[in-house]
């Protein structure tokens, strides 16, 4: 499974595979995405892994707010699942262990276009979700699973319903609607 730094893509794809989400945390409010945490040092020259990394936001060149101060990343090593990093400012193992743990931030309006029936996690959110008319609840938020991501929506009654991203579960998505048709046939609730 690719780490949370991929792209939701929509259900109307003929594969099986599971669709991917780009998970983020709202670390500091509406407008940022969190692209990860610093890790464990890398070498002696202020190099280190990224935990919980998205990997789309953590590109060579982007600017990234750690602890509120903006710093380029001047390398990027690593793979997608475990990249390494290395912040303008951060020059060796001890400045990376003093930040050990620091969400590194990106505004959103920074974060890479994403191509057409992709979509960043934060823009499903608020999406109100249906099975055919049926008003099911409104998407909450994302949660990573071993297979695949699931939608993790909020229903009237207060109890919560997951639904893979998978395009048995998922009929449409119009997120420019604010609007995702699910089958709760497929979940067992039918």
């Amino acid at each position: 499974m690719p780490p949370a730094g991929q792209d939701a893509q929509g259900p109307d794809r003929e594969s099986e595979e599971p669709e991917r989400l780009e998970k983020q945390q709202d670390a500091q409010g509406s407008g940022s995405l969190q692209a990860g945490r610093v890790g464990r040092a890398h070498g002696l020259d202020g190099s280190f892994y990224v935990t919980g990394a998205r990997p789309r936001l953590l590109v060579l060149g982007m600017t990234v707010s750690l602890a509120g101060i903006p710093r380029a990343i001047v390398r990027r090593a690593g793979v997608d699942k475990r990249p390494i990093v290395r912040l303008k400012g951060i020059e060796d193992r001890t400045d990376v262990e003093t930040l050990r743990g620091t969400p590194l931030i990106v505004p959103r309006q920074n974060a890479p276009t994403l191509p057409e029936g992709e979509w960043w996690a934060h823009e499903l959110e608020g999406c109100t979700v249906l099975d055919g008319e049926r008003h099911v609840g409104t998407v909450v938020g994302l949660l990573e699973l071993p297979s695949c991501e699931a939608l993790r929506v909020h229903r009237e009654d207060g109890s919560e319903l997951l639904v893979p991203m998978v395009s048995h579960a998922i009929r449409r998505m119009d997120v420019a609607d604010g609007c995702i048709d699910i089958d709760l046939g497929f979940l067992g609730e039918a």
